[in-house]
Parts: structure tokens; C-alpha cells; sequence
């Protein structure tokens, strides 16, 4: 018995030292135990500090470009405008047309009195009623630019943008009317300059101002428009009147009698 002592205690020191602190062959060389408590690498460990995102870039608002530059308003008419007929006729006008309502209204009555006017049309309405511009024609009226538009300030543009706008406006009158003549231009509110009469010239027409303006575009009665156009006009007087842009009840109401007196007085003839 005291033999078999001995040699178990030496086996267990040849097991002890054959057998302890070998790593496990199924753990990385240099990796730590499963059972190891050290704390895992962190990131900043293993791959540095993490970069922190890019702030994302707001969208830039792009503002709408500037309209052109304008001159400054003229402070006398510019020469070169067509004020009068020259003759003893009295010529009648008609502005910002054509309008469904009332310038059939207004054709009606130059028929029936058998004289002829000139109407200054706007090229957008003139785009919307080819069908009146069309009538205006056939009927032996006049026909006049009146801007793309109605831009006051066209005559203060660039030349460039004055000539667009005119020609934009003849190609939508020749559009209803092909073989239109359009002998005039008529600046809208009469706010004319050098530059304007100048390209309208360029492109063969002549500027037509007036030489009576009963104001129609402000609605006044029929009685009261009756009574301006009578006590200004004088012969080969121009007359500003209305066929279009707004209410024009009262210029209708007031037209026969006013085409019956100067066509008496003075007759009524064609802008020159």
C-alpha cells in the first residue's frame, strides 16, 4: 500500500504538467479564451475613431431672374407720332380688342352707319379671337398692334424685347388674317418713347397716337362720354375709344349717336 502511493502521486504531477495552460486548438492564436474575462475591443480599438457624417447640404433657393431694365420714363411725347388725319375726317379708334361681348357690338354699328375705323388689337386676344380679327378685316377696317400684352412699359425695354413683342403680336393678327395689313403701332397708355416709334418704323408701321380721349376707359356714363368726344373733337381729329379690356356698356351705348354727329359734322374716315 505504501508502494501505491508513491506512484499515484506521480502520475498526477506527469498529468499536471502535460496537460495545463495549453491553449484550446480551437482558439485563433494570440485570441483570448472563451472563458476569458477581458472586455471586448471596442471600435476605436479595432478601427480608429468613427467619423462622424457629413452634414447634409441644403438646397439653395435660386431666385427668378430680374425683368429687364427699364428707361426712365419720357417726360414729352417723342416725334414721329401720327396725331391727326390730316384731312377734314375725323378718324375713330378702337382699343385693347378684340372682346367677344363688345366689339361685334361696335362692327354692327360702323356697318349700319357704312364708315370705317381702325382697332388697335392686343396680340393675346388676338390669339384667343381670330374669328374677330378675321371680321374686322373683311370688313374693311383698319387693323393696329397694340403690344403682345398691354405693356405700358414696353416702350422702355431693350430694343430687343420691343421687337419681340411686336412681331410676336403681327404674327398672331396675320394668323387669323394672312394678308393683314397692319399699317399702325399704338403704344398702350401712350407712354411712347423714341425707341419704340423707332421699331415700329423698322418694322413699316407708323405710331398712332390721338387727339381725343374722352377717358372711356374709366366708365363713365354714355350722357358724359357723348358730351367729351363732342366737345373736343375738332377735323382730322384721332378719337380714342374702347372695344375691349373691361365693362365698355357705356362706349356701345354711345356710339351711334356719336358716329351719326361726326360723320355729319366732319365725316369719318380711315387713320392715316
Amino acid at each position: 500500500m505504501n508502494a501505491r502511493i508513491p506512484l499515484a502521486v506521480g502520475l498526477g504531477l506527469l498529468l499536471l504538467v502535460t496537460g495545463c495552460g495549453e491553449p484550446d486548438s480551437r482558439t485563433e492564436p494570440g485570441a483570448a479564451p472563451a472563458w476569458s474575462s477581458a472586455p471586448s475591443p471596442t471600435p476605436e480599438a479595432t478601427t480608429g475613431p468613427v467619423p462622424t457624417p457629413a452634414a447634409t447640404p441644403s438646397p439653395t433657393r435660386t431666385s427668378p431672374p430680374p425683368p429687364p431694365p427699364v428707361r426712365p420714363r419720357p417726360t414729352a411725347l417723342p416725334a414721329g407720332l401720327r396725331k391727326t388725319t390730316g384731312v377734314r375726317g375725323v378718324a375713330l379708334t378702337f382699343d385693347d380688342g378684340p372682346d367677344p361681348v363688345y366689339t361685334p357690338r361696335i362692327l354692327d354699328q360702323l356697318r349700319e352707319a357704312k364708315v370705317k375705323a381702325t382697332f388697335c388689337v392686343v396680340g393675346t386676344r388676338a390669339r384667343r379671337h381670330p374669328e374677330l380679327v378675321a371680321r374686322i378685316a373683311r370688313e374693311g377696317h383698319q387693323l393696329c398692334n397694340h403690344s403682345w400684352q398691354h405693356d405700358m412699359d414696353l416702350g422702355r425695354r431693350p430694343l430687343a424685347a420691343i421687337r419681340a413683342d411686336l412681331k410676336r403680336t403681327n404674327k398672331a393678327i396675320r394668323a387669323a388674317v394672312p394678308d393683314a395689313k397692319i399699317p399702325f403701332y399704338r403704344q398702350p397708355g401712350g407712354r411712347w418713347t423714341a425707341e419704340v416709334v423707332a421699331v415700329a418704323k423698322q418694322l413699316d408701321m407708323r405710331s398712332l397716337h390721338w387727339t381725343v380721349d374722352p377717358q372711356d376707359w374709366a366708365k363713365p356714363t354714355a350722357a358724359t362720354l357723348t358730351k367729351r368726344v363732342h366737345k373736343a373733337v375738332r377735323p382730322g381729329a384721332v378719337v380714342l375709344l374702347h372695344d375691349g379690356g373691361g365693362d365698355r356698356t357705356a362706349t356701345v351705348t354711345a356710339c351711334p349717336r356719336l358716329i351719326t354727329e361726326i360723320k355729319d359734322r366732319y365725316g369719318i374716315t380711315k387713320a392715316r
